[in-house]
């Protein structure tokens, strides 16, 4: 009876629960589509040139999208974008893994270096390898895994401090090799702490990737963009970023949602 009791109750919960999350999709959609209307009123009202309105925009996403030229340069700025981000987060899990193991370096670490870097301007980042490294993809990398650095070290170094103590005084008795802890213990507990940092980095990348390549690359969109904003195209800089956005979105929603679900599955993450 106390099972049919609890299932009885576990009915409306559930039904509560699929209800918030239709009205959820209904209130987004719905807020979608009054963006939507407001760009296509605004378009109307000021020129082409100021406000292309959105099936103008939608027709040179679709010719961008089919140019082999385009394809090639939104490559290359993928290609610097999952460079940096693995460096950074390379980067970042070192140092955090660092300063949690040795409490000789959480001075340096974390009160020097990470508000030096969280301070330092993107901008300063970009004049910089332009003169140590010149113009080309070198410079975007660099100052790209520079900006994401401390983030990828905050976020890591939060999670390090949030973990389960006794799980991992535990795994220590079992194991006096910290590599074997780490690998065995932390990286899966670190699992949701790993992929909410790659969420803001792949966030945060493509906004300081467009000015990188805007400054110091010769390739990629933000070079596109530059050449656009010369020739004051503005439907194609609009086009530019409703693809950025496009990307954005569905390399989160079908490339690291389903690893991270994947992985949470395998190491029973809740």
């Amino acid at each position: 009876m106390s099972r049919v009791a609890a299932a009885a109750d576990a009915t409306p919960a559930r039904a509560r629960g699929l209800a918030r999350v239709r009205t959820g999709a209904l209130t987004t959609h719905l807020l979608s589509l009054l963006v939507l209307l407001l760009w296509m009123a605004v378009s109307y009202v000021l020129p082409d040139y100021l406000m292309p309105s959105p099936w103008v925009v939608a027709r040179q996403v679709a010719r961008q999208l089919t140019t082999p030229a385009f394809l090639v340069h939104a490559g290359l700025s993928v290609w610097h974008i999952t460079a940096s981000i693995a460096v950074a987060m390379v980067m970042g899990m070192a140092l955090a893994l660092l300063s949690h193991f040795v409490p000789a370096t959480r001075l340096a670490i974390n009160g020097r270096l990470n508000p030096f870097l969280s301070s330092f301007s993107t901008v300063g980042w970009i004049f910089l390898s332009i003169i140590w490294f010149g113009v080309n993809e070198v410079t975007v990398i660099f100052v790209v895994a520079a900006t994401l650095l401390p983030f990828s070290l905050s976020n890591l170094r939060a999670g390090l401090q949030e973990l389960d103590r006794e799980t991992i005084e535990m795994s220590r008795s079992f194991s006096r090799s910290r590599l074997k802890v780490v690998a065995m213990v932390l990286a899966p507990l670190m699992v949701p702490y790993i992929f909410a940092t790659l969420r803001i980095c792949l966030g945060v990348a493509w906004k300081v990737v467009l000015t990188a390549e805007l400054f110091g690359g010769t390739s990629g969109l933000g070079y596109l963009i530059a050449r656009a904003r010369a020739d004051f195209d503005t439907v194609a800089i609009f086009a530019m970023i409703v693809i950025i956005v496009m990307f954005v979105y569905l390399s989160d929603k079908f490339l690291i949602e389903p690893i991270q679900l994947r992985l949470r599955r395998n190491y029973a993450i809740s």
